[in-house]
């Protein structure tokens, strides 16, 4: 029997729970993908609990997930891109993906790289669109001096990554636990804290700041207003309402979901240019462990679920 991450009311992770479903069946222009594995992401977290509420409404008993990896077990009318059997990755706009199975469009899907792990396919979606379009809305250049904040997260470790492939200069705030890693990837780690505009200025002193990107709150958006970093060169994927008060940007992932950015990150990650690191990976079942796990926002990489086994 398929089965789907579920909840009822908002709150934390004691919401979540599995619920049996009807199997799927592919409308046309749709796949139904038996899922392999699915990436979990903090802006589910939000959905979840109502903090998003405002942007991202749920609809009761509501599923959740947009990263995918799995098989097609069935297509729809029309389809003639992905036949049975086949691998694919990418994205649910319907908060299903954390399930046993799904029906998408085939707008939404790519063929999986033999090169790429299903757990590492699985979480690709969320943080390769939203650094791509992170990047896109900074207008890096061959040189630049780019900040990123939480840059050691699911996001920000693809970040850094396409950041140095594009030839900017990578300036990481992360805890000290990660300082080796962004050193290895080619990046700069300043420490969170107390004193942090300071550690900022000391590290890019011979050149300045030539961007700043958000991936954690509002206090970084003001950050790189305070170190006057221009405003059409500061993102942020989270503090919306600041970012529109203020006049810097606020692009992230809706902006970049398609096919032939999904396929461009996907290649960078077949070809070992981008590393997607893999925190934890957790049965479908436990979803709630994983959740918290996320939650407490010290996990290198990406956590992800397996609904079924690999």
């Amino acid at each position: 029997m398929p089965e789907a991450v579920q909840f009822d009311r908002y709150g934390g992770p004691e919401v979540l729970h599995l619920a049996a479903i009807p199997m799927p069946e592919p409308a046309e222009g749709e796949v139904v993908v038996e899922v392999r594995a699915a990436g979990i992401n903090p802006g589910e977290t939000g959905i979840r609990s109502g903090t998003l509420a405002t942007r991202f409404p749920a609809r009761f008993p509501s599923g959740q997930g947009s990263d995918l990896a799995g098989v097609v077990t069935a297509v729809g009318a029309g389809v003639t891109a992905f036949a049975v059997g086949e691998e694919v990755l990418g994205f649910s706009w319907t908060r299903s993906s954390h399930a046993t199975h799904t029906a998408v469009p085939v707008s939404q899907l790519i063929h999986k790289p033999a090169a790429l792990s299903w757990e590492v396919a699985g979480a690709l979606y969320v943080v390769g669109a939203t650094a791509f379009a992170a990047a896109r809305a900074v207008e890096v250049k061959p040189g630049e001096t780019v900040v990123v904040s939480a840059a050691a997260g699911g996001v920000g470790t693809v970040l850094v990554q396409l950041l140095r492939h594009l030839g900017a200069r990578v300036v990481g705030i992360a805890s000290d636990a990660n300082a080796a890693w962004l050193a290895a990837h080619g990046a700069t780690q300043v420490p969170y804290g107390d004193g942090l505009a300071q550690r900022l200025r000391d590290a890019t002193r011979q050149d300045g700041i030539d961007a700043f990107i958000d991936l954690y709150g509002p206090q970084y958006v003001r950050l790189a207003l305070e170190l006057g970093v221009p405003k059409d060169r500061i993102n942020t994927i989270i503090a919306f309402d600041l970012a529109e008060e203020v006049g810097v940007k606020a692009e992230g992932s809706v902006l970049a979901s398609n096919a032939e950015v999904l396929t461009y990150m996907a290649d960078l990650v077949a070809a070992g240019i981008i590393e997607v690191p893999i925190a934890r990976v957790y049965p479908l079942a436990q979803v709630r462990q994983a959740f918290e796990d996320l939650d407490e926002r010290h996990t290198r990489g990406k956590i992800v679920l397996v609904p079924q086994p690999v």
